[in-house]
């Protein structure tokens, strides 16, 4: 049998909706014929299910119904944590977050659902300091909703994988998350000024 190692944790499902809330961007991956479609967009979590919308040019959206299986990945923090940061002795290690769900998907046709789930998603994506409303009566809303298709998952399988120096003492652990909040604060400016200057 396969075992994880001592300092991976398979997290609870408050831990892995935490982290859907806080990284909602997600890898939606479905199968035709024995080829992955593979998506990234934004999903909501609302009491058990995913609800997303797709652009209808979008090949994977012909899937994104009838009960399909349906595989979606949320992705966390990450870094490689060196043994200097450590008080004791230790390898170099990588840390990071992951959560691996998987689901039936079902497309829901009601364009007044479709509307306010819109407005709802942009109330969660702007809080909790929002500078813009995405308002009813909005003309290029209406103008779009028939471009846009609706659809929700159903969670059938939750998987959440924290790598957090779980097994190192409190101190070494202390010091990985400071390390996790560093590195990613910084390799994120490093990285666009690499890609965008």
């Amino acid at each position: 049998m396969n075992y994880p190692p001592k300092h991976h944790q398979d997290s609870d499902r408050n831990h892995i909706i935490e982290v859907i809330k806080t990284y909602p961007l997600a890898t939606i991956i479905s199968v035709k014929d024995n080829k992955p479609l593979i998506t990234h967009l934004p999903l909501i979590y609302e009491e058990g299910k995913l609800i997303g919308h797709i652009d209808i040019y979008n090949p994977q959206t012909e899937l994104l119904k009838n009960n399909n299986d349906i595989t979606v990945l949320f992705y966390g923090p990450q870094c490689y944590i060196s043994p200097s940061i450590y008080s004791t002795t230790q390898l170099p290690t990588y840390n990071y977050i992951r959560v691996h769900l998987k689901g039936n998907v079902t497309a829901i046709e009601d364009k007044d659902a479709l509307k306010q789930s819109l407005i709802t998603m942009t109330e969660f994506l702007e809080s909790p300091n929002p500078k813009y409303t995405l308002e009813p009566d909005n003309p290029r809303l209406d103008a779009n909703l028939s471009y846009i298709k609706m659809f929700e998952i159903d969670i059938t399988h939750w998987e959440g994988k924290f790598k957090l120096s779980q097994d190192k003492k409190k101190s070494d652990m202390a010091a990985a998350r400071e390390e996790l909040i560093r590195v990613n604060q910084e390799s994120i400016r490093q990285f666009l000024d690499k890609v965008l200057m």
